[in-house]
């Protein structure tokens, strides 16, 4: 598991510039090992271009925050009550994956998105935008989510057994009650996700990258075990666990 340190400067390097997620998390390593707002401006990310002298005064102080904060990160997905509109069983289009074309920062979108009691399983979500999706009693096994995007995820009570979340965003949702049996989030980001009474046994999560007081919780899950099916993984020493 990696810093989320790594996981500040790779979101600066994102916002700023046209690199891929995995350009972007490669960079931050080398950022994290030295200056980061000297080597942010020396890769052009903090050019006169892209700020002004008063923008770069902001970026610095907004990277300084985000890299030595001790703070945890806070997913929506952990506030306890949640007011939801009645599922609308009257829109047969309803149950299918759309990407966002608002982008996924703010999860927003031009209406409720709501995949609550579909059935989703086995197909293949590569690159979908999903951020602010609300699943309650949702099938999604085996679903391919890699490179996919799940920020501000309301993820209840729903199958994830066998997804791949491989090299995606899952930031400040909430997995509360779900099942994610042989789940893989392989370098992925799940800064302020909670995985609260959630199935966890055989997932892999190698070099996922999530704050210190998310780790400690999900380190707490008792069904943190096993060996994933797919990759070999064992479980809790994936997730930077120890013994229990």
């Amino acid at each position: 598991m990696k810093s989320i340190t790594t996981t500040a400067v790779a979101a600066v390097a994102l916002s700023t510039s046209s690199l891929s997620y995995t350009e972007a998390f490669a960079f931050s390593k080398r950022a994290t090992n030295t200056n980061c707002l000297t080597l942010l401006e020396g890769k052009g990310f903090l050019s006169d271009d892209v700020l002004s002298s008063a923008g770069k005064a902001f970026a610095g102080a907004a990277l300084a925050l985000a890299v030595f904060d001790p703070s945890p990160a806070v997913a929506d997905g952990q506030t306890k009550d949640f007011k939801l509109p009645p599922v609308d069983l009257s829109d047969k289009s309803r149950c299918a994956f759309v990407s966002s074309k608002m982008g996924q920062a703010n999860a927003q979108r031009d209406k409720l998105y709501d995949l609550r009691y579909c059935n989703l399983s086995g197909q293949d979500a590569t690159g979908f935008d999903l951020s602010g999706v609300i699943m309650t009693k949702t099938d999604v096994s085996d679903v391919k989510f890699v490179e996919s995007q799940f920020s501000k995820g309301y993820l209840h009570d729903s199958n994830f057994d066998g997804a791949d979340f491989s090299n995606g965003v899952v930031d400040r949702a909430s997995f509360k009650g779900s099942s994610l049996r042989g789940a893989i989030f392989q370098n992925t980001v799940l800064s302020g996700t909670a995985f609260a009474d959630t199935n966890l046994e055989n997932s892999d999560f190698t070099d996922s990258y999530m704050g210190d007081f998310d780790q400690r919780t999900l380190c707490k899950n008792p069904t943190l075990k096993g060996e994933n099916p797919v990759t070999g993984a064992d479980t809790r020493a994936s997730a930077g666990c120890g013994d229990r």
